[in-house]
């Protein structure tokens, strides 16, 4: 399907000032189109492009109530009315993507056509950029084991104390009173030591791994859609208002599935038994830098809709979509393989032989790929190196509970005939 796919289409109507009055149909809201469609005659009766849009706002007056207006450029003003949910939920996606869409820095470069070493270099750069991705979720894991390992060492400090404190109460048995005099002050001592090995409010508050603006909205639904943010944690993830208040908090554990409506759209949910599911959809222009990420983290829970596949055919919806990367490379190999008559003279070349002859990758292009490849390299390098002392981490952390767990039940057993 082409790249006029709906991201999100809202039941309303439209004032078509030529004939003074209103026709319901359907807005919709595409990668870089706001269109309305008639409901009777399936016709596009209002369709302009992103760029061209100057203000959104929302009015009333004694003719319309609760309207949404479209200031385009040419001072074309454009009347939607009678919008499903509601007002609010279609006038905040629709000024999201449109701001999100004015402050991208490469959109004047979006319209122009790329050369096929430019695609190139943005295929090779979407998988840079996953792959950085990928290692800042090893970096953010591998930073975890080491907290665990520390609590462990933590652990049998304290289990080399409690056994002291159990071989003093085992001994000496000449003492005739209840309790040794040095017992109290070994007891403080070791109490002591381990308030300052557990001090309150030591917890570290969790590095960000990524954060996007947004428009969240409570349920599957999403009537009421409000600005906020998305913001993904290694343990968790977090929904925000546009004052940065917390709105819903997902641990990690928590989440039970993650639908991918479209490359701008997702929804999180929760499941409970006996109660409500806890259900947010989010929209975001941005939602393809988070995509990146939660299919690493919540690989296993991410699932994708119907709905998507109305934009795989579109190269730059998805950063480093396979299929359109193999569609690129299947034409960059036929174009390899053309065979040029290298001993027919210049002079009598055709124009269409002469863009043959023409390098399909220029020389500043293939020096650029060449250095994004050793850099693909060593941030493969890097991650296996990390994914092989995390396996020499997961390993010591297995030794030292079996040691943890077997001087807890010796302990215990001591504890139990001293009592």
């Amino acid at each position: 399907m082409s790249k006029d796919a709906p991201i999100h289409s809202w039941p309303g109507s439209y004032y078509v000032n030529g004939d003074k009055r209103w026709v319901s149909g359907t807005l919709s809201l595409t990668r870089t189109t706001v269109r309305f469609t008639s409901e009777q005659c399936r016709d596009a009766l209002a369709s302009f492009p992103l760029s061209r849009i100057v203000e959104i706002k929302m009015e009333s007056s004694s003719f319309i109530f609760s309207a949404l207006t479209v200031l385009e450029q040419g001072n074309v003003k454009h009347w939607f009315g009678s919008l499903r949910p509601c007002r609010a939920a279609v006038f905040h996606v629709l000024e999201h993507f449109w701001r999100e869409r004015l402050l991208s820095p490469s959109e004047a470069q979006a319209q122009a056509p790329l050369s096929k070493g430019q695609e190139l270099i943005s295929l090779v750069s979407g998988a840079q950029r996953r792959l950085a991705d990928t290692g800042k979720v090893l970096n953010h894991q591998g930073e975890q084991f080491d907290n665990m390992m520390q609590g462990l060492d933590k652990i049998e400090s304290d289990l080399g104390v409690a056994d002291k404190l159990l071989s003093e109460l085992e001994s000496p048995p000449w003492w005739p009173f209840g309790k040794l005099p040095w017992r109290s002050q070994q007891e403080a001592k070791a109490e002591s030591a381990t308030k300052a090995q557990f001090p309150r409010g030591s917890g570290k508050a969790q590095k960000v791994i990524c954060s996007i603006p947004a428009v969240v909205g409570r349920g599957s639904d999403a009537g009421e859609l409000k600005p906020g943010s998305l913001t993904l944690l290694p343990s968790a993830l977090e929904l925000r208002d546009a004052s940065g208040q917390l709105v819903h908090r997902f641990e990690r554990e928590e989440v039970d599935d993650i639908r991918i409506h479209n490359p701008y759209e997702i929804s999180v949910r929760q499941r409970f038994i006996g109660k409500p599911d806890i259900c947010f959809r989010l929209l975001s222009a941005k939602m393809a830098e988070a995509l990146s990420v939660m299919e690493v983290q919540y690989k296993k829970k991410v699932e994708f809709t119907s709905d998507y596949t109305a934009f795989q055919g579109t190269p730059s919806t998805t950063p480093g979509s396979t299929d359109s990367g193999a569609a690129f490379w299947g034409a960059g190999a036929h174009g390899l393989e053309t065979d040029v008559p290298v001993e027919v003279p210049a002079g009598d070349l055709t124009q269409v032989q002469l863009h043959v002859l023409q390098p399909t990758v220029t020389e500043a292009e293939a020096q650029e790929l060449k250095q994004m490849l050793l850099q693909l390299k060593s941030l493969a390098l890097e991650a296996e190196t990390e994914l092989e002392r995390q396996d020499e981490a997961l390993d010591v952390l297995t030794s030292s509970s079996e040691r943890a767990t077997m001087s807890i039940d010796k302990h215990t057993r001591r504890m139990r005939k001293l009592l």
